[in-house]
């Protein structure tokens, strides 16, 4: 995989430096080296990912389908299904398997994300930020003894929530108002949280509280705390879309939280965010990518069924383009998705990647299933067929994990530190 790829430059590079010495000889022998380990696409993936790409979409087909009407009329997630994700090992992707998990690739993340995204978008936010953000927060930067405790819970039965966002602090996160004060052994959280995903059926909870206001974004701190500890849900949202995925305020009134809790250190809240938000952004992008392929799968079929003036009408050349231009577009979102997780997986900045991919994909799961409802004419304007539902999930991903702007910035001060 891409892996041989970052080998072979190596290589390439040090028989490269012989070249001045040794002339065509050396420039031989990199060329068979090249030829022995040929350059592969972003669509070449291991046999677990493949493994992985097929089992995901088998469960989603069987198990996900049957129930996502009902779950969006209800804008409720049924508890069987959660229960169903964690027995599949969904809910611990990159987890060791010594913590309960299935000790996968973060590729494998990503590829799970899109498969559920073509059939229930809800579903599949609700994954993403158990995996990217609440497993990778604590995997990443939590001591040996909070990994211990807290991944096995959440791979196996335990649903976690990311709460950065409050009423006054969106897109500037770091505005946040949440506070905590040291006494004795326990650290008192007191605030809001508002829009946070899995909230309603979390039992996990990761909160960003500012210990010390007077060091601005340099007190944030980030803290485990569990539902049982006092976290009250203030508010469950009605949304246009995603509505399956719960979306909460949530209230914390004089919270104790033990100060073994801290994940990180104190005051390092503010850096857990950035560098777990870029990376959750590939998971949105990826949520779109599903979406947007979900939505075309659903309605392309319909129209070489539907026979106006004696053809399918998928066959007229102004939908057969509409429909081509979709295709091409889908699949440069899926080259900026795979990119970008692959960049991570290297260890290559992808900050960059990761906001060209969420931002892109985020415009085409848009375009993509508004023009499937068109294809579909007045059937694709029902519920019934599904249709609409994607185009309603497809709003929010010019919104959350970083705004369209928030991207289009992020992209540009890259451009002006490369230029400049």
């Amino acid at each position: 995989m891409l892996r041989n790829i970052a080998r072979t430059a190596q290589n390439s590079v040090r028989l490269g430096h012989r070249l001045s010495r040794a002339g065509t000889r050396s420039f031989a022998r990199t060329a068979a080296v090249l030829s022995e380990a040929p350059l592969n696409s972003l669509d070449a993936f291991t046999d677990e990912e493949q493994m992985l790409r097929e089992s995901v979409a088998r469960f989603a087909q069987d198990v996900i389908a049957p129930k996502v009407r009902e779950m969006d009329e209800a804008e409720m997630m049924e508890p069987e299904l959660i229960k169903a994700l964690f027995e599949q090992g969904l809910m611990g992707i990159e987890t060791s398997i010594d913590h309960g998990g299935a000790g996968s690739s973060f590729m494998s993340a990503i590829i799970a994300i899109e498969e559920l995204a073509k059939v229930d978008p809800s579903v599949s936010v609700m994954c993403d930020v158990h995996n990217t953000l609440v497993n990778t927060v604590i995997r990443t930067y939590g001591t040996q003894e909070q990994q211990d405790k807290w991944l096995p819970q959440l791979a196996e039965s335990k649903l976690g929530s990311f709460c950065l966002s409050e009423p006054a602090s969106g897109s500037d996160a770091f505005a946040l108002q949440t506070r905590a004060v040291k006494d004795g052994d326990y650290w008192v959280l007191n605030g809001s949280k508002m829009w946070i995903t899995n909230s309603y059926e979390a039992e996990v909870f990761l909160i960003f509280a500012n210990v010390d206001p007077s060091k601005g974004y340099k007190g944030i701190t980030c803290f485990i705390a569990t539902k049982d500890m006092g976290i009250q849900i203030a508010k469950k949202e009605q949304k246009l879309g995603i509505r399956a995925s719960s979306t909460c305020l949530i209230s914390l009134d004089d919270l104790r939280v033990p100060a073994e809790n801290i994940i990180g250190g104190e005051g390092k809240g503010y850096k857990i965010a950035i560098e777990c938000l870029n990376e959750g952004r590939i998971g949105i992008a990826a949520q779109m990518l599903g979406l947007a392929q979900g939505a075309f799968d659903k309605a392309v079929p319909y129209t070489y069924q539907r026979t106006q003036f004696g053809q399918p009408v998928g066959t007229f050349q102004g939908l057969a383009f509409q429909q081509a231009r979709a295709a091409m577009e889908i699949e440069a979102a899926r080259l900026l998705t795979y990119n970008a997780a692959r960049r991570k997986e290297e260890g290559k900045p992808f900050a960059r990647e990761a906001a060209m991919a969420k931002l892109y994909a985020s415009e085409v799961a848009q375009r993509v299933s508004g023009a499937a409802i068109e294809w579909a004419g007045g059937v694709g304007f029902t519920r019934e067929t599904g249709i609409e539902k994607y185009w309603r999930d497809s709003k929010i991903g010019a919104i959350y994990e970083g705004t369209s702007n928030i991207q289009l910035q992020t992209i540009a001060k890259l451009i002006q530190k490369q230029y400049s």
